[in-house]
């Protein structure tokens, strides 16, 4: 896709954005962030040297060698001039002399004499004191050779934060709130079969697609300007020797790649099987594969992801050869075959804090619950009940949204669920209603650097400040709060019934009080 793209910042920034929703849908946001984040530096980089090379070549002048040369007969370290002329008193010579370590750097004072009497008769001019930059003047100067280059830097860092948090609200495996929200409500209300992996994206696939291109558009405008036809053009003729350069040095990358390889074939078919099973289960409209056993409740979208994953434990990493081999080739690679994925491996890579989290969330939602906690709370907020659940819906969102800058998003969903489970049972409000769009609201901690890992990895490149992170995370918030809820008033509605209260609720509520 940044073949594509081409060096066009601004079908870069959607070219980026797009890749890094798309892998965050399946990888969580954090991972996917650590994995992009790098490619785009490298891609940074390329666009800032390229530039380098063009002002090198185009900037090769006799004259401005001069100095240079000076230097190098004299094999001196890296000195100040100061041309004094010859009408200076001994006094301020004897100044400059002593203050030759002026700003830090060695100084030689040469007394300028004219030999001519035509020279003389013409006052010589003193020419300013040549001081070397400061050091922050330079690493600036090194880092970013103009400010556009700063802005492309910092629009492409925060982007790929903000896609990472749009493509985990898709899938219901995407971020590990919607996976705490998918078991408590599965836990709280047992007899609802509403929510599962088809129906999450069907209804948060049209937030996120809507999402990523109002996000673009604001990014673009925030740090790019409004020149779309000039940053995303991508015709052949408007490109410049510095997008050409950073055009072919991305290709070169991309050739360094080589063709795609046996573990990768197989790891993209069973992630493409997995997807297919996880959307054929219980797909609503026709029956699943799920409708082939008796018993129900047994087969989940959990049960797919592990089958797989344990299958990937048995199939080799390298192509099996059935054949004979050759005399004189190795035999012991083909004797010691490891698979895929290795013992080490899942317990390097597997996120065991987020299990001991997920089982702290039900003991304290059980807690709450056999307490009467929660029901203490929802007869609280009665107060409320005078609001229509719209206005209900949109003050919870807006105080998660608050509070998730903070405090860990695990954490405050953990929180927040039991409470708003008793609140919307005692305002007879469907309690998706309020927990779908609180959910989604809890991922959009993008405002400050401790608000969730990718903010963090983002911030940790330096191509950003905090206050470049509360301008443009503001603006990606109020355009996600916006977005759910609306989608939560309008095809939300049809998708999970949610202009009743359903009867799962009410047993649910029954045996609370009970």
């Amino acid at each position: 896709m940044v073949m594509m793209a081409g060096a066009k910042p601004g079908m870069l920034l959607l070219c980026f954005m797009s890749c890094t929703t798309l892998l965050s849908m399946w990888l969580s946001n954090t991972s996917t962030t650590a994995m992009v984040m790098p490619i785009v530096e490298a891609v940074l980089q390329e666009l800032v040297s390229a530039e380098e090379e063009q002002l090198v070549a185009s900037s090769t002048n006799p004259e401005e060698a001069a100095p240079a040369s000076l230097d190098a007969n004299n094999s001196q370290p890296s000195l100040e001039l100061i041309f004094v002329n010859e009408d200076t008193s001994t006094t301020d010579f004897s100044s400059l002399v002593q203050n030759k370590n002026l700003n830090g750097a060695p100084t030689i004072t040469n007394a300028v004499k004219r030999a001519n009497h035509q020279e003389k008769q013409h006052p010589a001019q003193e020419k300013p004191l040549v001081l070397p930059p400061s050091p922050r003047n330079q690493e600036l100067s090194r880092k970013y050779k103009s400010h556009h280059d700063q802005m492309i830097c910092k629009c492409l860092s925060l982007s790929i934060s903000y896609a990472a948090t749009i493509g985990g609200l898709t899938t219901i495996i995407g971020t590990s709130t919607s996976l705490i929200f998918l078991e408590h409500f599965n836990n709280q209300y047992p007899a609802a079969e509403v929510v599962n992996f088809g129906t999450w994206f069907l209804f948060s696939f049209p937030i996120s697609l809507i999402m990523l291109v109002v996000s673009w558009f604001w990014m673009h405008w925030l740090f790019l300007g409004c020149n779309f036809k000039e940053t995303c053009s991508l015709s052949k003729k408007s490109k410049t020797k510095r997008e050409e350069l950073s055009e072919k040095r991305i290709r070169e990358e991309y050739e360094k790649l080589g063709a795609i390889s046996y573990p990768e074939m197989v790891t993209g078919f069973f992630f493409v099987l997995m997807t297919v099973l996880w959307f054929t289960r219980e797909p609503g409209f026709v029956p699943g594969w799920d409708s082939f056993f008796e018993k129900k409740g047994y087969r989940t979208d959990a049960t797919v992801s592990v089958f797989l994953g344990f299958i990937l434990f048995l199939i080799p990493a390298k192509k099996p050869c059935f054949g004979q081999k050759k005399d004189g080739e190795d035999r012991e690679p083909s004797l010691r075959m490891e698979p895929i994925i290795t013992w080490k491996d899942f317990q390097k890579t597997m996120p065991w804090e987020i299990v001991i989290l997920v089982g702290g969330g039900y003991a304290l939602a059980s807690g709450s619950k056999s307490s009467g906690l929660s029901t203490w709370i929802g007869h609280q907020m009665l107060s409320l009940s005078s609001l229509p659940p719209w206005a209900v819906t949109l003050l919870a969102c807006i105080l998660v949204s608050i509070v998730t800058e903070f405090v860990s998003n695990p954490a405050t969903i953990t929180i927040f669920l039991p409470i708003l489970c008793s609140l919307s049972e005692t305002l007879h409000i469907n309690p998706l209603y309020t927990l779908i769009p609180v959910t989604m609201c809890i991922s959009f901690a993008v405002m400050l650097p401790v608000g969730n890992p990718p903010n963090a990895i983002v911030f940790s490149y330096g191509h950003c400040q905090i206050k470049d992170m509360v301008k443009a995370g503001l603006g990606v918030n109020v355009i996600g709060l916006v977005i759910v809820t609306v989608a939560i008033n309008t095809w939300g509605v049809s998708l999970f019934d949610l202009d009743t209260f359903p009867a799962w609720a009410t047993v649910s509520n029954i045996t609370d009080r009970a």
